[in-house]
């Protein structure tokens, strides 16, 4: 291809020669580029010859893009550049759509979809380089394409150039990674041409009852007032909130208009937004608006400050995405989107001063891994090790996500990708809805009606507002809802993806109606069948241990559900249901059969323990009846279970063993092994042990009963005498429960506090020249000197001192006030006393 003297002079081209040769010499490079600078247009089409400034190489090179409305936008751009159509020299595919060409040279893929290819040709025959856009985000599947692609080019392909491109990074993690045995991979930055932007903090608004105005009100009413600047593209953190803030728009009258941008649009629709048009436009996008394309014509940026990420609640078995505060460098990314094109303003609609986290949290370390898991075990590495990672997956949901794998039959015991795995793989979907598309169908399932099912279990956002699944896909089928023709667009898809893998219809009866849309839905997620539990609140039990609210409606009317969508609120007791259907008991159990157990179970509930034989479906019982002789070793578990739940006080303390705690606690603070820990943890961690302190009272106790007439002195002396031998025989000399005074008296030491302590009145210490001790000498009693009433008079660790300096105060201050008593001016050589009588 000739030159084109055309192409825009951006500030990436001063670096292009550069970065060629560094990619030439090195194989890899890390390129730092502000948006606007041409990194996502310029770049890919000089590493493909062109911009007609050097040689074309020999194969494509493919570019990845976080998200498939970026991976579009990119694409018309460069073709537009050329002056060229999509799917000619430049061209893209994304999921459910494509347009390349024999001529393509440039092909922008969305990070997902290079990884299924990836996985089906490690060697990337035909590719000569692969450039990753936008690596700082930190998504999941970019973080894993980074990984393996490292990986293909350490064994297979060698000649294979990889470039890391970013708007906003510290470089020298990639620049590591990407590196060879030369040291790290050189890193060029390019200077940003942007405009001045003037930031100003507008937070919502006060509302009723001491509260704040929602945050799509606080959005508008600040979109309304940057039109003043031209035309506005406000961020927001998902469509939900787009709806209601377009929706506020049209209240407020504005005569702007206003157009969405988010992933789940039809392509002509985020075409719209990315036109400049003859009137002030507001673009309400979510994260996707970011970076990696432009918006053009915007003057101001509202930014909402608020963002949707992944996150799974491995605890309670929810996933989906969560609400968070951005991140500064994603809060100073979206207001540069006002200085792309001409001086401008951002809006920051939270209070000025607010303390921002640097940088987002990379999605591995929040995010459900099991598709992840999946990629690695078709990859030949299950666990992921001998891999090179920016952040390797936590061990903990990486686990999880095998797990789960092994359950779907997508693992074999040995961690290995099985060929029912390597299906689900090739469906491009999570493994949860691969599974259900395969098994849906092998049920009765029609394939295309399953595929429809699927098809909004994947984008849940087709629902609308409908909390009910059978209903809302009712209305898509109709053609009446709004997403209908996307979702015929999906469900078309998936269908042709399930002939492409030879799954046709089962052999069983076929399944049909709201029975077929539950069970697609618990084949999807097993977890979240779920049974009422409490009809006047709407709460279910799930069979994965969560209890979820429903909101009023005809679903409570249902007995069991199949949960699409559940999430749970920060501070909730509950999560709440968003999308679920009505079932039955034998279609839940269907879908969730795996996890059907019927046996024994005896377990600490209500404060005691409860042994009966059960059937249930996960966390959901379905029947039960008492055991009347239960192992004794679950018998056992169940007491310490107790025992974790409620604490040492089950036993039973007398002041003698109370004492006893103390004294051995002393004991191991100061002398340490091997006098034993008796602290609350230690001896919860003990009794846990078949050989710990209450391994002979526990042998013998079956309820909560038999706990509290446990002597607790009695098993912590038993226990010390079988595992330090003689040493028991010297907590009397070491750590004395009592300690003599000179009348004779035995008086009980405290050894709650940091030093133990000795409460004595004056009169009946006269005559110790120096304070007593334990521990064999090396710890000194602190007396708490008492006056004859019992009153503290003073505190001492060091008696032969205070004869000399605190003594006298201390009988200047009492004579008086008891003047029956005794109070010689030289103590060490007094009497001393019990009683009141002066002695001579």
């Amino acid at each position: 291809m000739p030159p084109l003297p055309d192409l825009p002079d951006l500030p990436v081209g001063a670096v292009l020669a550069d970065l060629r040769r560094a990619l030439d010499e090195r194989g890899a490079a890390v390129l730092v580029a502000p948006p606007g600078t041409g990194k996502t247009t310029l770049v890919p089409l000089s590493l493909a010859g062109l911009d007609g400034t050097g040689p074309a190489p020999a194969g494509t090179v493919l570019v990845a893009e976080p998200r498939r409305v970026a991976a579009r936008a990119a694409a018309a751009r460069m073709s537009a550049l050329l002056g060229t159509e999509v799917g000619g020299p430049v061209g893209y595919r994304v999921r459910g759509d494509a347009r390349t060409g024999p001529t393509t040279r440039v092909e922008v893929v969305t990070s997902g979809l290079l990884l299924r290819r990836l996985a089906a040709d490690p060697e990337l025959a035909g590719v000569s380089a692969v450039v990753l856009d936008e690596v700082h985000e930190r998504h999941l599947d970019a973080d894993l394409l980074l990984t393996l692609l490292l990986d293909a080019r350490d064994g297979l392909r060698p000649d294979l150039r990889l470039l890391a491109t970013s708007a906003t990074l510290d470089a020298t993690r990639p620049a590591a990674l990407l590196g060879d045995g030369g040291g790290p991979a050189p890193v060029l930055e390019v200077a940003a041409r942007s405009f001045d932007v003037a930031l100003t903090h507008v937070a919502p608004a006060r509302a009723g009852r001491g509260g704040t105005e929602r945050i799509e009100a606080t959005v508008a009413r600040t979109c309304v007032r940057a039109l003043e600047h031209g035309s506005v593209l406000a961020f927001l953190p998902g469509v939900a909130e787009i709806g209601r803030t377009a929706a506020a728009l049209r209240a407020l009258g504005t005569d702007a208009d206003v157009l969405p941008l988010h992933g789940r649009l039809p392509a002509a629709e985020q075409d719209a937004a990315l036109r400049d048009g003859p009137h002030r436009r507001i673009v309400l996008a979510t994260a996707v608006a970011e970076s990696s394309l432009t918006v053009p014509g915007v003057r101001a940026v509202v930014d909402s400050g608020l963002v949707r990420v992944p996150h799974t609640d491995h605890r309670r078995g929810l996933s989906g995405l969560v609400t968070r505060r951005v991140s500064r460098a994603v809060a100073t990314q979206r207001a540069g989107r006002a200085g792309r094109e001409a001086p401008g303003t951002a809006y920051r609609c939270w209070p000025e001063g607010e303390v921002l986290a640097d940088a987002p949290d990379p999605e591995i370390r929040t995010a459900d891994l099991t598709a992840l898991a999946l990629d690695l075990a078709v990859w030949g590495t299950p666990d992921g090790t001998g891999l090179r990672w920016w952040d390797a997956p936590p061990p903990g949901p990486l686990a999880a996500g095998r797990a789960v794998l092994t359950a779907l039959g997508a693992l074999g015991g040995d961690g290995a990708v099985t060929g029912r795995g390597r299906r689900i793989a090739g469906l491009g979907l999570h493994p949860r809805l691969a599974r259900a598309l395969l098994d849906g169908v092998a049920a009765g399932g029609d394939p295309r009606t399953v595929a429809g099912i699927v098809a909004v279990l994947d984008d849940d956002t087709l629902a609308g507002p409908a909390d009910d699944l059978a209903a809302a896909l009712a209305r898509l089928r109709s053609g009446d809802a709004p997403g209908a023709g996307r979702w015929r667009g999906e469900r078309d898809r998936l269908a042709g993806a399930l002939r492409r893998a030879g799954a046709g219809p089962g052999r069983g009866p076929a399944v049909d109606g709201p029975d077929l849309v539950a069970l697609v839905c618990g084949l999807a997620h097993p977890e979240r069948v779920a049974r009422r539990r409490d009809a006047a609140a709407g709460v279910y039990l799930m069979a994965g241990g969560t209890a979820v609210e429903v909101p009023p409606g005809p679903l409570r009317d249902a007995e069991w559900l199949a949960v699409a969508v559940a999430d749970r609120r920060p501070g909730q007791t509950h999560g709440r249901v968003r999308l679920a259907v009505a079932t039955d008991r034998a279609t839940a159990e269907r879908a969730a059969a795996p996890s059907r157990v019927t046996g024994s179970e005896v377990v600490w509930a209500d404060g005691d323990v409860r042994a009966r034989t059960v059937d249930r479906l996960g966390a959901i019982v379905l029947a039960g009846t008492p055991d009347r002789s239960p192992d004794p070793g679950a018998v056992r578990d169940a007491l310490v279970a107790g025992l974790r739940a409620e604490g040492t006080g089950l036993l039973r303390w007398s002041a003698g063993a109370s004492s006893l705690r103390t004294r051995l606690a002393f004991l191991h603070r100061v002398l340490g092994e091997p006098w034993p820990d008796v602290s609350e943890p230690a001896l919860l961690d003990s009794a846990a042990d078949p050989a710990g302190w209450l391994a002979g009272p526990l042998a013998t106790a079956r309820r909560r009963a038999d706990l509290a007439r446990v002597d607790a002195g009695q098993a912590l002396r038993a226990h010390v005498a079988a595992h330090v031998g003689g040493l028991v025989g010297r907590i009397e000399e070491l750590a004395p429960e009592r300690l003599a005074v000179p009348t004779g008296s035995r008086i009980a030491l405290d050894y709650s506090g940091d030093a133990p302590a000795l409460p004595v009145k004056v009169q009946e210490v006269f005559g110790w020249t120096g304070s007593p001790t334990v521990a064999g000498g090396r710890v000194p009693v602190v007396l708490h000197l008492l006056s004859p009433a019992g009153r503290p008079t003073a505190v001492t660790a060091d008696l032969d001192s205070f004869w000399d300096t605190g003594y006298p105060q201390v009988r200047a201050e009492l004579r008086g006030r008891y003047p029956r008593h005794a109070w010689p001016e030289d103590p060490r050589t007094a009497t001393p006393g019990r009683g009141t009588g002066r002695r001579r």
